[in-house]
């Protein structure tokens, strides 16, 4: 019989074969601790898992109140007696397989088998290493909360609750991984999506047949369409106040244990320039900054490609004075401007990704090199020109402030620089048009990405085109189901 089919078989009744199968099912690991021990006249025995457990909290809670219980006449009333009058924890879940056994085990839970009983009691003592609750690192806020989801999915799962006291947000408990066994929770509010919504979430997570969970990344394509899309139709937020008003809005989002970040369903594309800080200023200074956000994605992956268009094909919009400073730079210049702006791009790629796989000791390193050496040393030499590293700067900076797009800006940037250092603006509007199109095209069950643009929604365009008055958004009633397609 194969391991699997093995670990799909109920608990022996035996309490010594059974200790003998948990072993030879783990292989004998060393941190699978047995505690065989005698109460209320019944052979039992203590599993668990070393560093996984509180050893404090098994003594106190525990240890103390099991070995206390009086005389019993066999296992099933020694567990009835557990049951009814001992509250040794607030998890207790109960294992009646080996699969579940070992899930329990592995998830930091203490379990009692005793001599004739086929089920295993589990206890809630979890005791391992884990970070605390920290800042997060990629969404900054001035004004709102400093609080981050953590790596532990029960510490994840308090920081919702605390912010959302609603008996209306449910959260349900799964794992997937056939290896792994990942914990993973679905939280939603009940009185805002969707029956029928939740059931295809349900199904497109049950697809799911990996052997391992181990980042967003391997759940996120599962809950998207399985077309060809630019911009991701899931979002990610590592912000427990963020995630709060996302499902405020009717959004749906995943919890996976040991990942600081929850995946959000839907994600719209006006999300990408929206942040907490909108709503601690005032609406006209909250819009000038979204604006500004807008304008800054449209500078990251069009202000190299429009340069060299210009400058190769239509130097005639230039003013006589810039055209004469261009043309001057760029004699010095060995190769073509396309050469160029596409080598400045990749060295610049290049250097991203060396800063963060690099130890933070060494880090330094990178941009000592890239900005004395490589930077300094390639205009003075006159490989590259100076207007050109300007504009590819002011790209790559403006491009920082949506963190969330930088992944498709960079490809997006490297396709218009070659559309329109190859037909000029003609080709810019082109794969324009495409993009356009494709951004148009995504959608999540039912929800299109680029709502309320499009379809065009008046409630949607308070909090989009401009940020209204608090005000007035607190009787709007918005949830994303009104941009659902029917």
């Amino acid at each position: 019989m194969s391991e699997i089919n093995q670990l799909k078989l109920p608990l022996l009744t035996e309490l010594d074969k059974n200790i003998e199968r948990i072993r030879e099912l783990c292989g004998g690991t060393s941190d699978l601790l047995v505690n065989k021990f005698v109460t209320g006249g019944i052979r039992c025995a203590l599993l668990c898992c070393e560093g996984m457990v509180s050893t404090s909290s098994m003594a106190e809670l525990i240890f103390r109140p099991v070995t206390s219980i009086p005389q019993q006449k066999d296992a099933h009333a020694l567990f009835d007696y557990i049951n009814g009058h001992l509250l040794l924890s607030a998890d207790r879940p109960i294992a009646s397989d080996y699969d579940s056994l070992f899930r329990l085990l592995n998830s930091g839970f203490a379990l009692i088998i005793a001599e004739g009983m086929s089920v295993a009691l589990a206890f809630g003592a979890q005791g391992f290493a884990s970070k605390g609750v920290s800042e997060p690192s990629g969404e900054g806020n001035i004004m709102g909360s400093h609080e981050g989801f953590t790596e532990v999915l029960r510490s994840n799962m308090s920081l919702i609750r605390r912010r959302m006291k609603s008996p209306e947000l449910v959260m349900e408990m799964s794992f997937k991984g056939s290896q792994s066994k990942t914990d993973i929770c679905l939280c939603y509010m009940k009185d805002r999506v969707p029956d029928k919504l939740m059931e295809r979430i349900r199904r497109s997570l049950d697809r799911i047949e990996l052997e391992s969970i181990l980042s967003t990344g391997y759940i996120r394509p599962f809950t998207e369409d399985g077309r060809f899309e630019i911009f991701s139709s899931t979002g990610t937020t590592e912000r427990p106040d963020v995630l709060c008003s996302k499902l405020i809005e009717g959004r749906v989002a995943i919890l996976v244990d040991g990942i600081p970040f929850a995946i959000v369903i839907p994600r719209l594309f006006c999300e990408n320039f929206q942040t907490l800080d909108d709503y601690a200023f005032k609406p006209y200074y909250a819009t000038f900054i979204r604006w500004l956000k807008y304008a800054a994605f449209i500078i990251s992956v069009l202000l190299p490609a429009v340069y060299t268009a210009i400058v190769s094909h239509h130097p005639e919009l230039l003013n006589s004075t810039l055209l004469m400073l261009l043309v001057e730079s760029e004699q010095k210049a060995p190769f073509s401007i396309i050469a160029e702006a596409m080598g400045v791009l990749l060295m610049y790629e290049i250097i991203r990704e060396a800063g963060i796989r690099l130890p933070k000791p060494v880090g330094g390193a990178v941009s000592i090199v890239s900005g004395l050496i490589i930077g300094d040393a390639a205009v003075s030499s006159g490989l590259i020109s100076t207007p050109l590293l300007t504009i590819t700067a002011l790209a790559v900076i403006s491009g920082f402030v949506t963190p969330e797009l930088n992944a498709p800006v960079t490809i997006l940037r490297i396709v218009f620089l070659a559309a329109g250092g190859a037909f000029g603006l003609f080709g810019i509007s082109l794969a324009a048009c495409a993009v356009l199109a494709n951004i148009c095209a995504t959608e999540d069950y039912g929800f299109p990405y680029t709502a309320p643009l499009s379809p065009f929604t008046k409630n949607g365009m308070s909090d989009t085109a401009f940020r209204t008055d608090m005000k007035k958004m607190q009787n709007r009633g918005f949830t994303v189901e009104e941009y659902r397609e029917k």
